[in-house]
């Protein structure tokens, strides 16, 4: 930035304004944030446990169904319009990428429905999650690719 080319106006322009400016908490934000995402995590842990005590899955086996579900309660939160106040209270702490992820797809199906089910639902629905499962998807043959292709030389 070129301070030394500015006017006097400017000048008294950025320090009035720096006088105003209000200030972020930043530590309260980051432990809204925290706080709330990892009672996400406690919530998902207790859905694992839940699975593995119930339905006789493994630890390994338990992931997909938790993930499942903790999309599903995202979603239903969103559509009841709660998550919307946890995402104002905890921010980033409500972006964790599971329960983010189901808020962003229902919330563009929402506020699309008045379009249609098909023009306006559906296809607004997946312009956020289209993107996320193709370089999901083209990342995960990126990285089976190379672990191939190293087990075949011998190197794994």
């Amino acid at each position: 930035m070129g301070n030394n080319n500015q006017t006097q106006k400017e000048k008294q322009y950025q320090s009035l304004e720096k006088k105003y400016e209000t200030k972020r908490p930043v530590l309260k934000n980051c432990l809204k944030a925290f706080l709330v995402g990892g009672l996400f995590c406690l919530v998902g842990q207790a859905i694992t446990y839940f699975y593995i005590y119930f339905f006789n899955f493994t630890e390994q086996t338990a992931g997909n169904p938790t993930v499942a579900t903790m999309v599903f309660i995202s979603m239903l939160l969103t559509g009841f319009g709660v998550y919307d106040h946890i995402g104002q209270f905890a921010g980033a702490g409500s972006a964790v990428p599971v329960t983010g992820f189901g808020n962003a797809v229902i919330s563009a199906a929402i506020e699309h429905r008045t379009e249609g089910f098909v023009l306006g639902v559906g296809g607004n629905m997946f312009k956020l999650a289209g993107s996320v499962i193709l370089f999901g998807v083209f990342s995960a043959f990126i990285v089976a690719l190379i672990k191939t292709l190293l087990i075949q030389w011998g190197v794994i």
